[in-house]
């Protein structure tokens, strides 16, 4: 890609910019006091403070009440593929340092300085989620400079894949898109996790086709689970059932509502030669619950790994509920002395919400909750902090012991 040669310049109000001062991405549509100059939506601008101070670049999208992600702190920086190869390479070398790269996302938005694109690695595939329209233009090119960067290091691309099919694209004033960038290929990839293998299905799965953010947080469940009696709620297609299997428990019941998520958890379950002590069952987790209590269910190790109860600020309270509600369920399954595993995939239940949730749902269980671990995202989900909504997994293993 080239830049253009003359850029617009947007100039912020005085005494607006504080995130992106402090090293965020992001600038609203609120902060900007004027655009000097012609420009499309996508295309990068230059960023000034009100005094003139220059801010570093961007692009802009007028549909978006994010107005501006920010590519640069560098206001003389031009925004070519040489740049685009400079990040790719430096996403590339921070996974190789800290992850298994076998399968693992490669870029991760603004946390790796390309605000709104996901790329996810599996195996020798790529999947790809564009959210922003200025990456949107970018985003063939960003995808073959991956290629050719990992190629240095001798792996090959097989395919690419695209899920830029989140609603969210819509707030971008973009139309939803799915489908293959360059030639087709079976888009169902086996990959290998923790010693586990599974199915991964990129083109109907949820998201990329698999939630390779909690691949440490599931390998911390194997000390907890040779012998153990296990039930895993939400399971989607299988991940922690699956390592509880791989780890030696005599008895696993995956759940969820997925009817297409139960089947993909059983065709893993067969890959790895557990469907014996690896069940799965269709149903929802808040009505299964209260049912396996009735019928004086105990297990040793409970996983609560829910979707996102809230994606939005004003919908925590109820989120809250949620949280309390399963967390409350779930203690109570809990032979004294087992376990449970809890997590929150959500950025706007805050660690601090969280925490506080599932302290008063061990309150009014009478439970005493003595805590083995605190997690976040795997390495490949890199936090930065300068970005808040680049944190969002919390996740928990706590002892659980009656209050006597």
């Amino acid at each position: 890609m080239e830049e253009k040669q003359s850029l617009a310049v947007v100039s912020l109000k005085k005494g607006e910019g504080r995130t992106v001062k402090a090293g965020g991405a992001w600038i609203f549509d609120n902060e900007i006091e004027s655009i000097m100059g012609h420009f499309e939506n996508g295309d990068v601008v230059l960023v000034r403070d009100f005094d003139g101070y220059p801010l570093g670049k961007g692009f802009i999208n007028q549909n978006s009440k994010i107005r501006i992600r920010m590519l640069t702190r560098r206001a003389d920086q031009p925004i070519d593929r040489q740049f685009l190869r400079m990040r790719v390479k430096n996403a590339w070398e921070y996974r190789k340092k800290t992850v298994d790269t076998s399968s693992c996302r490669v870029i991760f938005g603004e946390a790796d300085f390309l605000p709104g694109l996901v790329v996810d690695k599996f195996s020798d595939v790529l999947c790809v989620q564009s959210l922003a329209l200025g990456m949107d233009r970018m985003k063939e090119e960003i995808v073959d400079l991956i290629r050719e960067v990992l190629a240095e290091d001798g792996i090959a691309v097989r395919g690419v894949y695209e899920r830029s099919d989140a609603k969210v694209r819509k707030q971008e004033g973009m139309e939803l898109k799915k489908g293959f960038i360059g030639p087709e290929f079976d888009p169902v990839v086996e990959i290998v996790e923790n010693g586990v293998r599974y199915w991964v299905d990129i083109k109907d799965g949820q998201k990329t086709g698999f939630f390779l953010d909690q691949k440490l947080n599931r390998k911390a469940i194997h000390p907890l689970c040779p012998g153990a009696r296990v039930v895993d709620c939400f399971t989607h297609t299988g991940s922690f059932a699956l390592n509880a299997g791989i780890a030696g428990a005599a008895e696993v019941l995956g759940v969820d509502a997925s009817e297409l998520g139960i089947h993909q958890a059983e065709e893993n379950a067969r890959l790895n030669g557990l469907e014996d002590r690896v069940k799965f069952l269709c149903a929802d987790v808040f009505e299964l619950l209260p049912e396996l209590e009735k019928r004086g269910e105990q297990y040793d190790v409970v996983i609560l790994d829910p979707p996102a109860f809230t994606k939005s600020r004003s919908s925590v309270k109820n989120a809250v509920k949620g949280y309390r509600e399963i967390n409350l369920r779930g203690m109570k399954l809990v032979k004294d002395g087992g376990f449970l595993v809890t997590c929150s995939c959500s950025h706007f239940m805050t660690y601090e919400l969280f925490t506080k949730t599932i302290r008063q749902a061990a309150r009014d269980v009478h439970r005493q909750l003595r805590q083995v671990e605190f997690k976040t995202q795997a390495p490949d989900h890199p936090i930065l902090w300068s970005a808040d909504e680049s944190y969002y997994l919390k996740f928990y293993i706590f002892q659980v012991c009656l209050d006597k």
